[in-house]
């Protein structure tokens, strides 16, 4: 951190490689903003922002990716703020039979993605916050409470409940539901008491 803290190329590469894609990710898989902000833009701020920022930063490198996701949290707050002041719509003026031909992107080849989607969908916006923090990003608790804002109590409730609402909905019987019941002894079976 010293050296990112002193502008070295190669430590800002590094922290970049390790957080990038998955704070774009975990992005693109928050409550959408604005159609004309995206989840790339969002990133690119937060990037600026921790370079400016870098200085006041009081941590470690595994502390680094928390304080970063939360600096995008406030970007994408101010987004959505700023989105509802304005109350535009971009694609509503646009042409979109130009597109229709696009070519998919790598995501299309992936065909469990849209029931990730709907799953997570059904969950509470901050269960689902934390869930692609701790399970899809990769991040630890300790880093969520950070890019979240939460407490750790409040980043392992909602991952509780998040993980109970999913297997409700995947009809996944709970893990007490799934043993057997117990049976008394048969009378054949002599029970040896200390």
């Amino acid at each position: 951190m010293s050296a990112a803290k002193q502008g070295d190329p190669d430590a800002w590469r590094e922290l970049y490689r390790a957080h990038a894609g998955r704070l774009v990710l975990w992005l693109q898989h928050r409550s959408p903003v604005d159609a004309s902000v995206s989840a790339e833009d969002l990133s690119h701020e937060a990037w600026v922002t921790a370079a400016d920022k870098i200085h006041d930063f009081r941590g470690t490198g595994e502390e680094f990716g928390g304080w970063l996701f939360g600096i995008a949290r406030h970007h994408a707050a101010n987004a959505r703020r700023r989105s509802g002041r304005r109350a535009t719509s971009p694609l509503a003026h646009a042409d979109l039979e130009s597109h229709a031909d696009a070519v998919a992107g790598p995501d299309a080849t992936v065909p469990e993605q849209d029931w990730v989607h709907r799953a997570l969908a059904q969950l509470s916006a901050r269960e689902r916050d934390v869930m692609v923090c701790l399970e899809v990003i990769g991040l630890d608790v300790a880093a969520t409470c950070v890019a979240l804002g939460m407490s750790a109590v409040s980043v392992r409730v909602a991952r509780h409940r998040a993980l109970k609402r999913l297997r409700g909905i995947l009809g996944v019987a709970e893990a007490g539901a799934e043993r057997p019941a117990r049976t008394a002894p048969s009378a054949d079976v002599h029970v040896r008491t200390p």
